[in-house]
């Protein structure tokens, strides 16, 4: 291989990469918003059998409602997130605290706070994904890399 050939084919690998750091990028913010909505659905989910008496599958929703909740705490980047991340750690806390307790109490409106909650946390998370989505799309267009065919 000639020094040009070298030369651009490090170029385009450095363009490649860029483009699969954006995608990688969205990917994680895609995983938490499928997590938020998973949350979400177990809540409600659990919400409806707590309300029709049905005490074993209201815990099991519940129960996994508290594991997403959990999976979303040890995402938290702390050296990057700083104060909003412990923010957030302290707000996914009391959010498994009234899972529990809701659970517990076979209390329907403590589900609804914690579906008032995760959907207020969604929806900034659904605005930073948006944010973070059209700057990729721009330099993924701009970009001089070279067309993968299928």
């Amino acid at each position: 291989m000639n020094p040009a050939n070298a030369q651009n084919a490090l170029k385009q690998y450095g363009q490649m990469s860029a483009k699969l750091d954006a995608t990688t990028e969205v990917s994680s913010h895609r995983l938490i918003q499928m997590l938020m909505e998973g949350a979400l659905d177990k809540v409600a989910i659990a919400k409806g059998h707590m309300v029709r008496g049905e005490i074993k599958e209201k815990g099991s929703y519940i129960s996994w409602a508290i594991s997403i909740v959990e999976g979303l705490k040890s995402s938290l980047d702390f050296e990057q997130g700083g104060e909003i991340a412990a923010n957030l750690e302290a707000l996914y806390d009391y959010i498994q605290r009234r899972l529990v307790l809701s659970n517990l109490e076979n209390d329907p409106a403590m589900l609804d706070e914690v579906i008032g909650l995760l959907k207020n946390i969604k929806t900034a998370w659904d605005e930073v994904a948006g944010a973070t989505a059209a700057p990729a799309e721009d330099n993924a267009s701009t970009a001089a890399a070279p067309e993968i065919q299928d």
